[in-house]
């Protein structure tokens, strides 16, 4: 079954070619000589009724609505200029609405907004957040990342959102607790692929080892482009993991439980030998059906090499010090 679902990534944040609506707010936020992140929060109100007036209010209610653009964070930039942010949105994965690339189409009926989720499991403080109290609790930056498909195509895109460590600390997990396991929505009304596509099990669910979470590169992402996410890209909000394939950050979490042993997963149930449980990148392990050695660029159709760990090598390597990158 095919889804259709100094360091070599640390340069100067100048380098990352901008798309251009994008960098339009970002002048425009200059010509008010807003360059410091205190001063951009300061002026979220101004921020606010610009992006309102671009998008027509299509993120009205979004969490952390006013709080966009948030400061990038010059670290996480990467040798390769950002994907047009129109063909970003016009080919995505999100199985919930339908198996193909096209998921922009299928979403009219999908409400978002508001949104809560529960925190549960082994752990000393369980809770069920409401999204937007747990964006301003734990603060937004931006970050631009490589994204990495199972079928071999890639982006580069600045997500906005917080590392998912501030959440595993505010929710103190236990001595026992080895990994966390992730479960999407359930809303067949709005996501006409749950009602279609009967043979998968849903909802989605999802799982990492603990420290995998813990990671500085594990990002919960609530925007992208300097704007809330829209619905084909998972809104309200997913988890990101730069070092692994696409399919290993669920979208519109409802549930993140700490639990003692490794969890299921989607694909792995329906197919182990394609989709492994830690599913890094690794161009030297092809997929049964293709190889990874390469990549398409999305939005050029240029083809290029493969990184390991996606290029977050010398970010992650050591958590797999004993195991196949894999």
């Amino acid at each position: 079954m095919r889804i259709d679902v100094p360091q070599s990534w640390e340069l100067p944040a100048g380098s990352i070619t901008p798309e251009r609506a994008y960098l339009d707010r970002r002048r425009f936020i200059g010509l008010l000589g807003l360059a410091g992140a205190g001063l951009l929060t300061a002026a979220g109100a101004s921020v606010h009724g610009a992006l309102a007036r671009d998008e027509d209010d299509a993120y009205a209610g979004a969490p952390g609505f006013d709080l966009y653009p948030a400061p990038r964070n010059a670290r996480f930039a990467v040798e390769r200029p950002l994907t047009n942010e129109r063909e970003a949105g016009r080919y995505c994965n999100f199985y919930e609405f339908t198996s193909s690339k096209d998921v922009f189409r299928f979403v009219d009926d999908y409400r978002p907004y508001p949104f809560t989720v529960e925190v549960a499991g082994l752990c000393d403080h369980p809770q069920v957040w409401d999204l937007d109290a747990l964006v301003r609790q734990f603060g937004v930056e931006e970050r631009v990342y490589r994204h990495r498909c199972v079928e071999a195509w890639s982006m580069v895109v600045p997500w906005t959102g917080f590392e998912f460590r501030k959440l595993i600390a505010a929710s103190a997990p236990r001595s026992n607790a080895t990994h966390v396991r992730l479960t999407s929505l359930l809303r067949p009304k709005e996501m006409p692929g749950q009602e279609m596509m009967h043979w998968y099990k849903w909802p989605y669910y999802e799982g990492l080892r603990l420290d995998e979470a813990m990671n500085e590169l594990a990002f919960f992402t609530t925007g992208i482009y300097g704007h809330p996410l829209p619905k084909q890209h998972g809104a309200p909000w997913r988890l990101v993991l730069p070092w692994k394939y696409g399919y290993k950050g669920p979208k519109a979490i409802v549930k993140i439980e700490f639990v003692d042993k490794q969890p299921r997963t989607f694909w792995n149930d329906l197919h182990a030998l394609e989709y492994g449980f830690h599913s890094n990148v690794n161009p030297t392990r092809p997929h049964p059906r293709w190889s990874q050695a390469s990549e398409r660029v999305l939005d050029t159709g240029e083809r290029i090499s493969t990184k390991l760990y996606n290029g977050y090598e010398a970010q992650v390597a050591a958590l797999y010090p004993r195991t196949d990158p894999e």
